[in-house]
């Protein structure tokens, strides 16, 4: 029976460990994505402000009905 459980947890860890690792690069991604866009914003809207133009709104740009 020690046999049994020993074989399963060896058969499970490299999939729960490539899982694990999967999680954190795509978690590492989307911060990274988040941090970078937020900073971008920032810089857009010291240099908009610095050519007198109004702010952008932060939501779903809309075209002219």
């Amino acid at each position: 029976m020690d046999d049994f459980w020993a074989n399963a947890i060896w058969s499970l860890a490299p999939t729960v460990l490539i899982g694990l690792i999967f999680w954190f690069v795509m978690r590492a991604i989307l911060r990274a994505d988040r941090t970078e866009r937020a900073a971008y914003a920032q810089i857009e809207a010291e240099e908009r402000a610095k050519l007198g133009l109004p702010r952008r709104d932060r939501g779903i740009e809309r075209s002219a009905d």
